[in-house]
């Protein structure tokens, strides 16, 4: 199971978010364990985090967290052509900023455990419309060799269900960030659903080609 811990500075550059959004209803959906939602609490949003690790103990939490965050700079190490340190500056500067996010997460959930809920796509444990906007990061699109182009419109139907506007991101597929192999026929049948579906560059790489988030809304 991998426990990411992405920083409130990455999730508004991915995401493009502004105050207005942030004051609203949000939902981090597959979270693990980002900085985000305490962050973003911390400045007036009614957020709720949701991931399958959260059924774990903090302990293993925790593990796991410090364990990606290894394995993440690593991989970044190893493939260098596949990576651009533009928004970071540095290595060590993604570190820090990753690690601070685990601990800022680690505490709020001990501060605020009802923030954070055990669930996971593609089905979610709440209401239709509970939210202004759902944000994902890297498990849509990213992991498409897995995950097939049903799976990804469960998913997409059941965010866009319980939110108003849904925000993705990335889409491309991990690695070398190939293009998703269904990614029109996925976006026809979103259209078929009566969903709207757009592409946006937002202001954030770290992999190669990784700048732009899928924005899905009702198309009434």
């Amino acid at each position: 199971m991998l426990v990411t811990s992405r920083s409130y500075d990455e999730y508004v550059a991915m995401f493009g978010l502004t105050r207005l959004e942030l004051s609203g209803r949000v939902l981090d959906c597959s979270a693990g364990a980002a900085g985000f939602a305490a962050a973003a609490a911390d400045q007036g949003c009614r957020v709720v985090a949701v991931d399958p690790a959260y059924a774990l103990d903090r302990q293993e939490l925790a593990r796991l967290g410090n364990e990606d965050l290894v394995r993440g700079s690593a991989i970044a190490a190893a493939h260098p052509d596949r990576f651009t340190w533009a928004w970071f500056g540095t290595p060590e500067r993604r570190g820090e900023l990753r690690m601070r996010a685990l601990a800022r997460f680690l505490l709020d959930l001990v501060r605020h455990p009802s923030r954070y809920v055990a669930g996971q796509l593609p089905q979610l444990p709440f209401r239709d419309e509970g939210f202004d906007l759902v944000i994902c990061s890297h498990l849509l699109f990213t992991w498409a060799d897995t995950l097939g182009r049903a799976w990804h419109l469960a998913a997409l139907r059941e965010m866009a269900r319980v939110g108003r506007e849904v925000r993705v991101f990335p889409t491309v597929l991990q690695g070398a960030g190939d293009p998703v192999p269904f990614w029109h026929e996925l976006m026809a049948d979103l259209a078929d659903a009566g969903l709207r579906a757009e592409t946006r560059t937002v202001d954030y790489e770290f992999q190669l080609g990784a700048d732009q988030m899928l924005v899905v809304t009702s198309a009434g």
